[in-house]
Order: C-alpha cells, then sequence, then structure tokens
C-alpha cells in the first residue's frame, strides 16, 4: 500500500509563536512542536496564546507522538494546555523536557502534570509506530536543541527545527554535520526549515556571541558587574560562566527565580558554574564589589520590569542597590512587544548613574538561520519538495526564494509556501497544496481558562482602556415616566476642562431616547432601550471626541 503523507501547520506559519506543525502518513499523526505566543497590545490581559487544537483533540488516538525539537516556549509550551485533552509520548532531549515542566509550573498546571515523557539524546535514532526517527543536534541558543527526520517510504522528512551553521560550540550546542552528512546520504522527500532571518544575506555566525561585546567591560569594570539575559539564552548564560571564570569573578543570582532556573539545568548537566565562581545572594554585602558578578534573568517583560524596579531602588531586596561604580550590561535585546517595557528599563538605569551597556539587537542576534545558513542546509539535503515554517509570510516568502535562486532542481512546482490550516498532500502521485480547512487560529489563556476569552470580550477590554462612560436614571412602569436623573459619570476618558460639553450632549441624546420609547403605545423593552441609548451615545461620543470608550447605561425600573 503507497503511503500518503500529509503536511499542516496549526500555528507558526505567518506569525510569531505558536510554532505547532502536523505530520500525518496514513493514519498516523505525528507533531512536531507545540508552542505559545506572547499576546500584542490587541490582547489586553491575556497571558498566552495558544494553537486551536480541535484537530488534535478529534484525532487523539492516532496521536503517535509529540517531538519537541528544544526547550523555548514557543515550541514546547502549548503541550501544557492541549495534553490533557490529546495525550501522547512526548520526545525531546533532556534539557527540553525540563524546561518544559518548569513551563508547566510556571503556569500553575504542574499538580495535573502526567506527560509520557521519553528522553532522547539530540543526536539519536529510535523507532515511534514502527517509523525510524532520527534526531540530528543543531545550534541554537539552548543547549541540546534537534532537528528531526522521519522516514517514509518515499524518503525522509526533515524538519531543520531553530539553528545556526556553528563549527567552534561546545557539545551542548554542536551543529551535528557529520549526523546531517548521514540522512542526506539517503533520498529526502521533503525539507522544512525556519524562515525568521531567511531575509538576512551570509551567515548568522558570530552575531549571536556575547563575548566580544562585553569581554572589555568584564576586564575594566571597577565594580560589581550587573547583567541581564534571558533565561531561554543558554549559550549567552554559558559564556558569562566562562567570562566570570576568566576575570576571577563570583556569579551572584539576583533573586528565587533566576537561581531557579540555573538549579533546574544544573539537575541536567547544564550551566555548571564552578565552586569558586559562584557565591550566594546572603553574600553580596560580604565580597568585594571588584569580585561580582549578579545575574538577572527572566523571560520577556518580566525581566524588563525586574531591572526597572531594581534601577529605581524599589527593588524587594534592599541589600542589592545599584551604585555609581556599578556597571549594568543589558544583553536581553527587546522584540516587537516589549520595546516599551524595555525603553523605560533602560532609561530609568541611566537616571541611577551607574555605567550603563545596553546592547541592541544590532549587533546581538539571536541564534536563527540567515540566508547562508539555510543555502547550506538545503544544498545538503537536495530535498525533492521545500516547505519553509516559522516565519511572518514575507519570512516564508523570502525562504522559498532562496531555495528557489539554488539551481538544485527547486521551482514553483515544488516549493510550497502555505499557511496554517493548509495541507501540502504528498503520495505516489506527486505532491500539492490542498486548503482542506483544517481547524486552527488562536485560543487565548486567561490565567487558568482556555480558550474562553472571546473576541467581545477582549473588545470589552479595549473600550475600557479608552475610558468609560456610565448612564443612569429611573423610569415609572406605571407612569411610563422619567423619576429620577439622567446622571452621567465619565473615568478616565477626557480632561475634566473637557467633559461639560460631552456631558450635555450624552445627557440629552439618554433623556431622549428613554422618553422616546417610554411615549410609545407600545410595551417597551427595557433591553431595547439600553441598546439604543448605547449606539446613539457612543456616535455623539465618537464624533466629537474620535474614542470609542465603554457606555454603559444603567435604567431602572419602579412601581
Amino acid at each position: 500500500m503507497s503511503e500518503r503523507i500529509r503536511i499542516f501547520g496549526l500555528g507558526g506559519l505567518d506569525e510569531d509563536g505558536k510554532n505547532c506543525t502536523i505530520v500525518e502518513i496514513n493514519n498516523d499523526i505525528f507533531v512536531i512542536n507545540c508552542g505559545i505566543k506572547f499576546p500584542d497590545r490587541t490582547m489586553p490581559g491575556i497571558d498566552y496564546v495558544i494553537p486551536q487544537y480541535d484537530y488534535l483533540k478529534e484525532n487523539k488516538d492516532r496521536i503517535k507522538a509529540y517531538f519537541l525539537l528544544h526547550g523555548h516556549d514557543d515550541e514546547t509550551g502549548a503541550i501544557a494546555y492541549i495534553y490533557p485533552d490529546a495525550p501522547a509520548p512526548v520526545y525531546g532531549s533532556a534539557v527540553t523536557l525540563q524546561m518544559l515542566k518548569i513551563f508547566t509550573k510556571h503556569i500553575g498546571r504542574d499538580k495535573d502534570d502526567k506527560y509520557d515523557l521519553r528522553v532522547v539524546a539530540p543526536t539519536s535514532t529510535f523507532k515511534v509506530a514502527g517509523r525510524e526517527i532520527h534526531f540530528f543536534h543543531t545550534a541554537h541558543n539552548i543547549a541540546d536543541s534537534s532537528g528531526i527526520a522521519i522516514s517514509t517510504e518515499y524518503g525522509n522528512i526533515v524538519f531543520t527545527g531553530d539553528y545556526v551553521v556553528e563549527n567552534n560550540a561546545k557539545p551542548s550546542f554542536l551543529h551535528d554535520m557529520n549526523e546531517i552528512g548521514k540522512i542526506a546520504e539517503k533520498p529526502t522527500l521533503a525539507l522544512l526549515t525556519e524562515s525568521v532571518f531567511a531575509d538576512r544575506p551570509g551567515y548568522t555566525a558570530p552575531m549571536y556571541k556575547l563575548t566580544p561585546l562585553v569581554e572589555q567591560q568584564f576586564k575594566d569594570a571597577p565594580g560589581r558587574i550587573f547583567i541581564s539575559i534571558f533565561g531561554v539564552n543558554f549559550y549567552n548564560l554559558d559564556e558569562l560562566i566562562q567570562l566570570a571564570v576568566q576575570t576571577k569573578r563570583k556569579i551572584i543570582c539576583y533573586d528565587e527565580e533566576t537561581e531557579g532556573l540555573i538549579k533546574a539545568m544544573q539537575g541536567v548537566g547544564q550551566l555548571m558554574i564552578p565552586r569558586n565562581n559562584y557565591a550566594p545572594i546572603d553574600d553580596i554585602l560580604r565580597l568585594r564589589d571588584q569580585d561580582i558578578i549578579v545575574l538577572l534573568s527572566g523571560f520577556g517583560a518580566k525581566l524588563y520590569n525586574k531591572i526597572a524596579l531594581l534601577a529605581a531602588n524599589s527593588q524587594e531586596d534592599k541589600r542589592i542597590k545599584i551604585k555609581p561604580d556599578d556597571t549594568f550590561i543589558v544583553a536581553s535585546p527587546a522584540n516587537d512587544n516589549t520595546e516599551i517595557e524595555a525603553t523605560d528599563a533602560v532609561d530609568e538605569l541611566f537616571r541611577s548613574g551607574c555605567h550603563v551597556t545596553n546592547i541592541t539587537k544590532k549587533v546581538f542576534k539571536n541564534m536563527h538561520a540567515s540566508e547562508e545558513d539555510l543555502k547550506m542546509m538545503i544544498s545538503m539535503f537536495k530535498p525533492k519538495y521545500y516547505i519553509p515554517v516559522k516565519g511572518f509570510y514575507k519570512d516564508l516568502l523570502r525562504n522559498g526564494l532562496v531555495a528557489l535562486s539554488m539551481g538544485i532542481g527547486l521551482s514553483h512546482q515544488n516549493v510550497f509556501v502555505v499557511e496554517n490550516g493548509v495541507s501540502v498532500i504528498i503520495d505516489e502521485k506527486g505532491a500539492k497544496i490542498v486548503d482542506e480547512k483544517i481547524p486552527h487560529g488562536d485560543l487565548l489563556i486567561d490565567g487558568m481558562g482556555i480558550g474562553d476569552m472571546g473576541a467581545n470580550v477582549i473588545d470589552d477590554r479595549t473600550k475600557l482602556a479608552e475610558g468609560v462612560v456610565v448612564l443612569a436614571l429611573t423610569v415609572s412602569r406605571k407612569e411610563k415616566r422619567i423619576v429620577a436623573g439622567p446622571d452621567v459619570q465619565m473615568r478616565g476618558f477626557v480632561f475634566v476642562k473637557d467633559a461639560d460639553m460631552i456631558l450635555k450632549d450624552v445627557s440629552k441624546i439618554f433623556v431622549a431616547t428613554v422618553e422616546e420609547f417610554l411615549s410609545s403605545k407600545m410595551i417597551y423593552n427595557l433591553d431595547e432601550i439600553k441598546q439604543n441609548v448605547y449606539e446613539k451615545c457612543l456616535r455623539a461620543i465618537r464624533r466629537q471626541t474620535g474614542k470609542e470608550p465603554m457606555v454603559l447605561p444603567l435604567i431602572v425600573e419602579v412601581e
């Protein structure tokens, strides 16, 4: 029987995060990565966004495995929410699965943690559902990341994961060219590569290396060194440890979150700090300033908030206070969703009077494949079909164009740029794109709630950000007239000096609308009155101010 293969994304295509790719071979489903996306400013109050997973829930009996290629939240975090409804064995390196456990605990779902975890080496071969699976070690900014090759009768389906071509890294950040070469000796049916930096010429190396950017500051700093690094950037944390050894300084973890991350990773053999280069927070006042490195670690906007509080001397631990001789290195460049928080934090640091080095993303890149990195992987595997994944549409398209430019038999007939929910079907006849209307989209996480935040709730929260207008009066049901009010209150909307004219207009519209219904010979409906008041008052407010606040009509009935 000839195999029928279907490849599609539930997330990660034309977006930043929420990466989740499905490889379906005959009746077996293999899920490659299953991550979260951080909300943008259009989603007030939302903690995370995960892929809509109705397809996985409806086909849970066919899921043979989740393959997690590295430990970043955008690749693993959604498992914590999806797994109870669609369980299956979870394969990944020890570091990757440890990061899954940390995130699960972070969101308060560790009590329900009943994962079937299968630890595999970053380079390893094993079988799932009778099918040969190859993991190959890749260099990314978290330790022990992998790519994957799934065998089929037509050749391997290869997913590179996130990677850079790295030749000088430590074993935990190995770009395993030997294993890649072995896998590439067999035919490659389809190659899926990341697209985040597809528009960057050249190789990404060495722009992800921290040491050249801060080595001189470590040698010349007159006092303590504070440094902020994202908790997922193990490559840079490892560099920091080596710098501490070279300069004979001791690393002090700023808080329990930072210390907890270091200890959790040391449990799987990562981020090992020599005893002579580590000190507990209790020693910060006993050691000489020139012997101290204070490490601040965390995730996203929370790390910048931590920096800002310390710079303003509003931190909880008053033993740690920034001094004029301190050097603060911000080695945590902001992404598009956190630029405001990052700017505020750096501004507070400059106000504190210490020496500040702010390393921006212009000179300090994440470890993602640039154009030449992509070309090397494509030339190694020489795939029959090529599918760009992970990135906005412009990135996917650019990745496809890189493949087309190489002259190795790839054309518009076998390079497929697709969006979430659109399938690439491969069988003995060839490959084609089919829009099978697979359910996909965003599920919003608010606290412990999964997907119960509808568009109307988000819309209400957005309007609340522009202020609230409360309209109230009392009507007599028997006499069909207004007996008290109106009372109109505005909060968070306009300056008091600008409010008088708006208050008068809104009050008139409110009263006129209610009286129109009361004077009607027909039996009035209170909900209908409120809806009319809402629409007419909002139109008047929008016309005068250009804003759309939350409008709340309150009408009380008495006999």
